[in-house]
C-alpha cells in the first residue's frame, strides 16, 4: 500500500519557522514530482510549490521568497521550509506525489500549521 507522510507541523507566531517533511514508501516507483498545498477553514485546497525529479522548483506567488523546498524526489522524501509565517498561513498542509509511470497521484493526510499571536 503506498503511503505518503506529512510531518513537522506545529504552532508558532508570526514571522517564525517551522519546516514540513513529506516521504514517500518505497513502492512508490518513478515519482515525477512532489509537491505541497494547504487548505484552510472554509477555502479550498491550493497549491503551494512543486519539486521535480530534474529538481526544478515553482511556487506560489504567496509564498515566493519565504518558502523553499529541498530533498530529492528520487530519493522520496522532500521537506518544506517556511520562514516568515503569516496568520494567513494556516492551514492543513497537504503533499502529493505524482508517478506517470503508475498514472496516480498519493496524497498524505496532511499536518497542521497554525499561526497565531
Amino acid at each position: 500500500q503506498v503511503q505518503v507522510v506529512e510531518s513537522g507541523g506545529g504552532s508558532v507566531q508570526p514571522g517564525e519557522s517551522l519546516r514540513l517533511s513529506c516521504a514517500a514508501s518505497e513502492n512508490v516507483i518513478n515519482i515525477n514530482y512532489m509537491e505541497w498545498y494547504r487548505q484552510s477553514p472554509g477555502r479550498q485546497r491550493e497549491w503551494v510549490a512543486q519539486i521535480t525529479s530534474r529538481r526544478r522548483e515553482y511556487y506560489a506567488d504567496s509564498v515566493k521568497g519565504r518558502f523553499t523546498l529541498s530533498g530529492d524526489v528520487e530519493e522520496k522524501t522532500v521537506y518544506l521550509e517556511m520562514n516568515n509565517l503569516k496568520v494567513e498561513g494556516t492551514a492543513v498542509y497537504y503533499c502529493k506525489v505524482r508517478s506517470f509511470r503508475q498514472n496516480s497521484d498519493y496524497w498524505g493526510r496532511g499536518t497542521q500549521v497554525t499561526v497565531s499571536s
